[in-house]
């Protein structure tokens, strides 16, 4: 079958993927917070970008690679971290972790993924990046640090915009709670499911393996809150030290928003900053990544990686254009699993490349550091 008949944008696949999911699940991974304000804006924002095409340039083949911490990538998109991935697809995040290792791309790992680091490592080839949320213990702080390094793990990234418990009431309404339990309610929308309900029986209904094997008896949790509630902090200036004391690769500041940060994060000995506003999953008030980030570009000579709101080849373009260096996704990875299983990624990856080559060429940019010279 040819899958890009069938599946030619992300749209598709998340159709698809709706369908194949359990209702609660599809409503976690597609769900935002408040009234989906800030998840709408990205979109518009991004939409409100445009480039000129060129005419006249001759035939050419764009070159999609980029250098990122002293490695030369043959993309400029990998794979964010995102929470309880094997909750969307059995045995989600060693499937992303092999489908990036196979494209050269980044694979970033959740501390509340259902998989540890250990079930992932060997599915990398220095190409894992460990997303940590900040344990108030310094000893478990440590031990995190030790397992994702010594598990192939070669860049850390620090979540910030995350201090507190979003409400996400769309993904309560859903009646997921933490961990998973399957009420009849539940359990209906699974029966629906036929291959996401056989590959679950094989793994066992997901949990946070990483932040089980530090928590036992945790209680008193809300419905969209988990046992990493209560083992992390809200991190501060010095916690941000003291990670960067104990990380000898690159450290990447993820959930920047406002420019006036940029400046004291270079002074903290950050490698890279991340945009992000959480894909409009933490506060409903955020501005939209694509707005804010030309002024953080012009704070910094450092990496800028971004995200939120991408769509298609077209918004890398865009992102690209308005001052990012790399892009990350978390959904979209998720919704080719749910449409397609271990054949998603890779798709999506050939789908992504086609689009970005397809536009790069109505543009005439042959290399993409050209691309902000086509801003209208």
């Amino acid at each position: 079958m040819d899958l890009h008949r069938k599946y030619p944008a992300i749209s598709d696949l998340k159709a698809r993927a709706r369908k194949r999911m359990p209702w609660f699940v599809f409503e976690y991974l597609d769900s935002a917070t408040g009234v989906e304000a800030a998840q709408k804006r990205n979109r518009e924002r991004l939409d409100a970008v445009e480039l000129m095409p060129s005419i006249l340039h001759g035939e050419m083949e764009p070159d999609l690679s980029v250098d990122l911490f002293g490695k030369r990538l043959p993309l400029p998109f990998g794979v964010s971290p995102v929470g309880m991935s094997g909750l969307f697809w059995p045995q989600a995040e060693r499937l992303l972790a092999q489908a990036a290792t196979r494209h050269g791309i980044p694979y970033g790992l959740s501390t509340v993924a259902s998989r540890t680091p250990e079930e992932v490592g060997d599915c990398l080839d220095g190409n894992g990046w460990f997303q940590i949320y900040p344990p108030r213990d310094p000893d478990i702080r440590a031990d995190m640090l030790k397992r994702a390094r010594d598990a192939g793990f070669s860049t850390l990234v620090l979540t910030v915009d995350v201090p507190v418990a979003s409400r996400r009431e769309r993904q309560v309404r859903s009646g997921l709670t933490s961990p998973p339990r399957l009420t009849p309610r539940l359990l209906t929308q699974v029966a629906r499911c036929p291959a996401w309900a056989l590959g679950t029986a094989r793994t066992g209904m997901p949990r946070m393996r990483l932040i089980d094997s530090y928590a036992e008896n945790v209680t008193g949790l809300g419905s969209t809150e988990h046992a990493g509630y209560l083992l992390r902090t809200s991190p501060d200036w010095d916690y941000l030290k003291a990670l960067r004391d104990g990380w000898d690769g690159p450290l990447v500041v993820k959930g920047v928003l406002n420019a006036r940060d940029v400046k004291p994060l270079e002074q903290a000995g950050v490698d890279a900053i991340w945009v992000s506003n959480h894909a409009g999953r933490q506060f409903d008030a955020a501005p939209a990544t694509i707005e804010v980030l030309p002024a953080i570009r012009a704070e910094t000579t450092l990496p800028v990686i971004f995200d939120s709101g991408i769509e298609g080849g077209l918004d890398i373009c865009r992102a690209l254009a308005l001052g990012a260096d790399f892009v990350m996704m978390g959904r979209a990875w998720h919704y080719a699993l749910g449409a397609l299983g271990a054949a998603g990624p890779d798709h999506l990856v050939d789908m992504l490349t086609k689009d970005l080559q397809s536009n790069l060429g109505q543009m005439g940019v042959a290399r993409l550091a050209d691309l902000p010279g086509r801003l209208t």
